[in-house]
């Protein structure tokens, strides 16, 4: 794909997320309002969910018919084959539905597996993150740039909790153990496509989470490896946009990083 086609895909992006955050900034207004759907017991869906991507649907249709959505809500298959875009309409469903401000659009526009063009648009707080291959990353006119911080003892460090398998909570606390005393702070915002912006952006040093699905990184992973940073599994591989382990840091503490949350295994 060529930087000209890279481009066309992100202002198409950026468009949609814009969509989506018009009406979800519009639905806010009448959060009690809103009936709240279970996926499970810990996981909901409401109809801000669904009209958010509806309407991310409606304009890839109008814009960009050859591409095929890849969506939480809506399905849409494989993540790996040929032109698609990734979507998360609303990533922090549950902060949203109690008024918690940390909660946006994420959109990544891949091919055949590898991520293109991507944004993050924050809603709640303001801010459209984005990202092209090759092309950097931004939050509005901005460049985004990885922390330097070298010393895991200043470093503050995102994290998610594994709520929708809790059968891994035991691994998950050891590794939070293993951490806290090592650095300055933890958080876990509820997010993870903005935890990811806040990895490209340099307010957090690193990020992990021991379960996501695709489009909760899809368009984090672009916009932290464009602003200098490093995204890998457990084991430092590469990551697919199949799902699974994500960790994320500004690269300088990523080694460091891996060898504590593996240090059970050693």
């Amino acid at each position: 794909m060529s930087s000209t086609d890279r481009a066309h895909w992100l202002q198409v992006t950026r468009a949609a997320a814009a969509i989506a955050a018009e009406f979800i900034a519009s639905a806010s207004h009448d959060r009690a309002q809103l009936v709240w759907e279970e996926k499970s017991a810990t996981d909901f869906v409401s109809r801000v969910d669904l009209g958010a991507e509806e309407r991310i649907r409606a304009h890839f249709a109008a814009q960009a018919p050859d591409v095929r959505i890849v969506g939480e809500e809506l399905g849409g298959g494989s993540t790996h084959d040929g032109l698609v875009a990734i979507v998360d309409p609303l990533d922090g469903t549950t902060n949203f539905l109690h008024g918690f401000p940390a909660y946006g659009v994420s959109i990544c526009v891949a091919l055949d597996g590898v991520p293109q063009a991507a944004v993050v648009h924050d809603v709640a707080r303001g801010g459209v993150y984005h990202a092209q291959r090759d092309g950097g990353a931004y939050v509005d006119d901005t460049p985004l740039r990885v922390s330097e911080l070298s010393s895991p003892a200043r470093a503050l460090i995102g994290t998610g909790f594994p709520f929708k398998d809790v059968t891994r909570a035991d691994e998950y606390l050891r590794m939070m153990r293993r951490l806290m005393p090592e650095v300055s702070g933890m958080r876990r915002a509820g997010s993870a496509a903005l935890d990811l912006c806040d990895v490209a952006r340099g307010r957090f040093d690193a990020f992990w989470e021991l379960w996501l699905n695709p489009w909760d990184y899809a368009a984090g992973l672009l916009l932290v490896q464009e602003a200098g940073g490093r995204v890998s599994d457990l084991e430092g591989r590469d990551v697919s946009l199949g799902g699974g382990t994500i960790v994320a840091s500004n690269g300088v503490l990523h080694e460091w990083f891996l060898e504590r949350l593996n240090a059970d295994n050693a």
